[in-house]
């Protein structure tokens, strides 16, 4: 394949009843509604990437995702965040077309998934096992450019509030990724807003929820009225990436694309 397309979708925060809200939203109509507007688009993508917040403390709420997204005869490449318990969520998601970690070839490149959960805790942590492993999975993709998924911002969102429940050892996460030159891009959830930026060469994405939304650069929490929104990633052979977040209120399913 000449690329690689992706959509990801996050914070999901879905509920055991199907009539769960959150901050306003009822959150599986609103999941199913943002699938169905990608799937009027370029559908079906080579994989779906979920970083996260599939439920709000709620495991019964696996359930619907399974229902959901085991029905559309693609690759579902999950991972945990603060408000999933993740081993209910390996459980849940054991079979295929369900990935819950560790990595997985695509085209050209590898797509590397991180749990970044620490129980009990809004913020996030990679273990040194999962650095050791993150290591050894970029070096043997040996000059494949390589995508790295987890849940929570490994870089300030310049919000007071929401930068203290980020990633903790950032530095340590940006040692390993530094020894790679492969590594174009790092994607994540958690924030509830949208992101884009370049550190040393390296796309730096984080991606709106399908729920509510977090207003950027606020001191304390504040809600976003933006709406529902997706993000999607067309990978080239040649290590570039170009994304664009589709917000729900766009009609023509195009939001603000950019590449690098």
């Amino acid at each position: 394949m000449s690329s690689v397309r992706l959509i990801q979708f996050t914070d999901l925060h879905l509920y055991a009843s199907e009539g769960g809200v959150l901050r306003g939203v009822p959150t599986l109509p609103s999941v199913r509604r943002a699938l169905a507007h990608a799937q009027r688009g370029l559908w079906p993508p080579d994989a779906l990437l979920v970083t996260g917040d599939i439920v709000q403390d709620d495991p019964g709420g696996y359930v619907h995702f399974r229902a959901l997204f085991g029905a559309l005869h693609v690759p579902v490449l999950c991972l945990p965040g603060n408000h999933d318990d993740p081993p209910r969520l390996r459980e849940a998601l054991s079979e295929a077309p369900f990935l819950t970690g560790g990595q997985l070839e695509l085209g050209r490149w590898r797509i590397i998934l991180l749990d970044s959960v620490v129980p009990g805790a809004a913020h996030g942590e990679l273990r040194h096992s999962s650095l050791v492993a993150l290591d050894a999975a970029l070096t043997q993709a040996d000059e494949r450019p390589a995508l790295v998924c987890l849940h929570h911002h490994p870089v300030p969102m310049h919000s007071r509030w929401l930068d203290q429940v980020g990633l903790v050892n950032a530095q340590a996460f940006f040692a390993v990724i530094d020894r790679h030159p492969n590594v174009r891009g790092i994607l994540w959830g958690h924030v509830h807003q949208s992101f884009d930026a370049l550190r040393k060469g390296v796309r730096l994405l984080g991606t709106p929820s399908t729920c509510a939304q977090f207003k950027p650069h606020a001191e304390n929490f504040e809600l976003d009225p933006r709406p529902a929104a997706y993000r999607t990633l067309e990978l080239y052979a040649d290590g570039s990436i170009v994304t664009e977040v589709v917000w729900m209120e766009t009609v023509s399913g195009r939001g603000s694309m950019s590449a690098a």
